[in-house]
């Protein structure tokens, strides 16, 4: 591993301030916080999240922070976040008046009914989509995260945790190669230390990798491995092969190489909230395909010159790979008729408001 000792030894209960640029500030957030500079704000990064509460790093240290109430809930930090705080004098406070825009976000829809998104995390270089040798290893799981993760913005690396155990790992990556075009994929052990060199591209000083992957796959083995400490509790697989929650929330960790890991809940469903152009990048040869149809509004349902039936006639394309891209397509579709429906309803909502206080003002 590429450990730099001290980098982080700041990061301490005793520490005096923070060096902005080592938490990823750049001139991108430096240009978006001007604004803010005159009214005696200062730039901070949501390292943690509890609910309303917040965990915040700044120049001056660590801080709790605490939403404005003119927030929205759609204006709410999520770790990772560049925010303006307005300190609070004689503590270590900090009302967070505005959030920054993000450069990239990992999002995904609320696992409850409304149609709402939920920011898992922020201002993400790198996205390791954790999965482990044996029953995680899936290939339609790994379409799902992967369309959520170039969704992000963020440049999406699978890493393959457990090699220690896997009985067979070249058939296990042999399996999923088809699905992880485009992707760098890392074979570790986060018990043993094997491959985990691998990873020291991505860790470079100042950048922010996210781990996010099912429960059981070791990531929290595997954060403690990278930032060399026991940062987070572990727990042991279930004999069903089950992956059992350790993480509780979301977290910015400091690495010794300098860059920023945000840990996250294991998921054992994830929703996507995506656009379908994201469909394109996660199965890049679908969309190649596509464009050698014959006529340009094919629906691929037997159309004559059609290059996707081609594809699965002659064995190129699977029915399985066709199937998922399929199923994603009518997901997203669906997500975007719900969406706009929300809009609609909010809409409404607001004239009838408006309305509301002008009758109140005329009479």
């Amino acid at each position: 591993m590429c450990a730099r000792p001290g980098r982080f030894a700041f990061l301490q209960p005793k520490e005096f301030g923070l060096n902005l640029e080592d938490l990823g500030w750049d001139a991108f957030f430096a240009d978006a916080f001007e604004p803010y500079a005159a009214d005696n704000l200062i730039p901070a990064r949501v390292s943690a999240r509890h609910h309303g509460p917040c965990e915040l790093l700044t120049e001056r240290g660590r801080m709790g922070g605490l939403p404005a109430g003119k927030l929205s809930d759609e204006e709410l930090p999520a770790v990772g976040d560049w925010v303006a705080v307005r300190p609070v004098d004689g503590e270590r406070k900090a009302v967070i008046e505005a959030v920054l825009p993000r450069r990239t976000s990992f999002t995904r829809k609320e696992t409850l009914k409304r149609a709402v998104e939920q920011v898992v995390a922020a201002n993400v270089d790198t996205v390791f989509v954790v999965t482990a040798f044996g029953f995680d290893l899936n290939p339609r799981r790994l379409e799902r995260y992967l369309t959520a993760a170039w969704d992000s913005g963020a440049t999406p690396v699978v890493v393959v945790n457990k090699c220690d155990v896997a009985s067979d790992p070249e058939a296990e990556l042999n399996e999923v190669e088809p699905v992880t075009l485009g992707v760098a994929v890392h074979s570790v052990s986060a018990v043993t230390g094997e491959g985990l060199e691998s990873l020291d591209a991505y860790l470079e000083p100042g950048k922010t990798v996210a781990l996010l992957g099912s429960s059981g796959v070791g990531k929290s083995t595997l954060v403690n491995r990278l930032a060399e400490r026991e940062v987070l509790e572990t727990a042991e697989t279930s004999a069903g092969g089950r992956g059992r929650h350790t993480t509780s929330h979301r977290e910015l960790v400091p690495l010794p190489s300098g860059a920023l890991l945000i840990d996250t809940p294991g998921m054992r469903e994830l929703q996507l909230w995506a656009g379908e152009e994201t469909l394109d990048t996660t199965f890049s040869e679908i969309s190649d395909l596509a464009a050698e149809c014959k006529f340009s509004d094919c629906s691929h349902d037997g159309e004559p010159g059609c290059a996707i039936r081609r594809a699965l006639g002659d064995g190129s394309l699977s029915d399985e790979r066709w199937s998922s891209y399929r199923k994603l397509q009518r997901e997203i579709r669906a997500l975007e008729i719900r969406k706009d429906a929300r809009l609609r309803s909010e809409q409404r909502k607001k004239w009838a408001k408006f309305s509301k206080s002008r009758r109140k003002t005329v009479y």
